[in-house]
């Protein structure tokens, strides 16, 4: 660790002597070469995944600390068309299930003795898959951005899905492709277990989210950025636009790729129906959007909230998808930066010392939202027993109440505790917006006067 001072970037004379002598020279700490907040951040990072299984002992945890591992690989690739490029990509899922496929038709293969193909590899098979069908849809879809490139990803996922059914060979039909991922060992390790299989995807998880993360800082990661923001700019000064979309295009098809063959791995299985339609590259914009896509962080946040919406919320309500279309919704017309920019202007409210004053609206806020979220619920889950179950009888389960659709009360009772709650928040959140933009105010008063002094 070294110290340093300003008025060490020039020989001292006396007239420096003399204002350091009266007003003191600034003096902060730099750790070289080492940014300990950064490798105590990547530190904290492998020891949750290394951790997480023996945190977390149900094989139900187990499963979805897989699917996470390898949905946080698939949603960074995606950001890194999505938050570092601005490429609204409507057919993410083709790279995924492609590679996918290639992944396990080479576990196949390997396990025959056709290709001598250790199972630890097979993802970067899948990568290279994924990176290839970049290579080659990329070069069209490139070719023009905005609502023309989101369109044309459309148009390009819609066509490979229809295709799956036009090659049974190769895509196994309706039944997909299945395949034994115990044809050999590595290491002693057979990944006939689920935590092995586990370990293989937070190694590749960790090694593939430093790698995106270090092409945030690389030259065509910080031109990409420009082109996101100013394309006119970028070719101003010489660069071709197209190629710099097309080269990121290649790169998150081949992450994308890595972790679709990680998924073959977890699952043994690829169905076309699931891992190429446009459902799937829905889910991963939504979810990327969620975690937030202007940070690198927040598709992590996305992967995590996909996974427990897939697997646990699904199981509690047929209506899920619903209800992350309205929290889709709701982010978008108040946190359009997702939940990481949340946290983010918390954090910079916390810095400088201003975020006491909101510990008791944010309470407020819990307490008015659970007879919101309560009632609203309530009316949801009739409206879809009524729909769909209808054939059971009038009643349902409602979280251990007994709600009745043929009744006047159930229904007026879920109506006025949405409309209490709706009230309620609504009060609030106007005492917040104020307290807030005070909040601000000062932030940037205070930014000034630093700047000033």
């Amino acid at each position: 660790m070294s110290t340093t001072h300003d008025s060490l970037t020039q020989a001292p004379t006396a007239t420096g002597a003399e204002h350091a002598a009266t007003s003191g020279p600034k003096q902060y700490y730099r750790f070289k070469p080492w940014n300990i907040g950064r490798y105590l951040i990547w530190t904290l990072f492998a020891l949750a995944l290394i951790l997480a299984p023996h945190i977390f002992r149900s094989s139900l945890a187990l499963t979805m600390a897989s699917q996470i591992g390898y949905l946080i690989i698939i949603c960074l690739s995606y950001n890194i068309l999505l938050g570092q490029g601005g490429m609204l990509s409507f057919g993410h899922a083709v790279y995924t299930g492609l590679g996918s496929f290639l992944a396990i038709h080479a576990m196949n293969l390997a396990g025959k003795g056709g290709w001598p193909i250790p199972l630890v590899l097979i993802p970067v098979v899948g990568g290279l898959a994924g990176m290839f069908f970049a290579i080659l849809f990329g070069f069209v879809t490139t070719k023009k951005s905005g609502t023309t490139f989101a369109m044309i990803t459309l148009g390009i996922g819609e066509l490979v899905a229809a295709m799956s059914l036009m090659f049974p060979t190769f895509f196994g039909g309706e039944g997909g492709v299945t395949t034994d991922r115990v044809y050999g060992s590595f290491l002693g390790f057979n990944f006939g277990s689920q935590l092995q299989v586990y370990y293989l995807i937070a190694v590749y998880c960790f090694v593939c989210t430093a790698l995106m993360y270090a092409f945030t800082g690389t030259p065509l990661g910080r031109i990409l950025n420009a082109v996101r923001d100013n394309p006119e700019r970028v070719e101003f000064i010489g660069y071709n636009t197209q190629r710099v979309r097309y080269f990121a295009f290649i790169i998150a098809g081949f992450f994308a790729g890595v972790g679709g063959g990680l998924a073959a791995i977890n699952f043994e299985i690829v169905n076309a129906a699931d891992s190429l339609n446009a459902i799937r590259s829905g889910g991963y914009l939504l979810f990327t959007f969620l975690g937030g896509a202007t940070f690198f962080f927040g598709p992590i946040i996305g992967a995590v909230l996909l996974v427990f919406a897939s697997v646990l919320l699904s199981e509690l309500s047929k209506a899920w998808q619903l209800y992350f279309g309205l929290v889709f919704v709701f982010m978008v017309m108040f946190a359009p930066g997702g939940i990481a920019s949340l946290i983010m202007m918390n954090l910079r409210v916390a810095k400088f010392g201003k975020f006491n004053r909101f510990w008791g609206l944010y309470g407020a806020f819990a307490l008015a939202a659970i007879p919101l979220i309560v009632g609203a619920a309530a009316v949801i889950e009739m409206i879809y027993h009524i729909q769909l179950n209808s054939a059971l009888g009038p009643r349902l389960n409602f979280f251990g109440v007994a709600l009745d659709t043929s009744t006047v009360a159930s229904w007026a009772g879920a109506a006025a505790l949405l409309l209490i709650g709706l009230a309620a928040v609504e009060v609030i959140r106007r005492r917040f917006v104020k307290v807030w933009g005070k909040a601000q105010e000062e932030i940037e008063a205070e930014i000034k006067r630093r700047e000033m002094a």
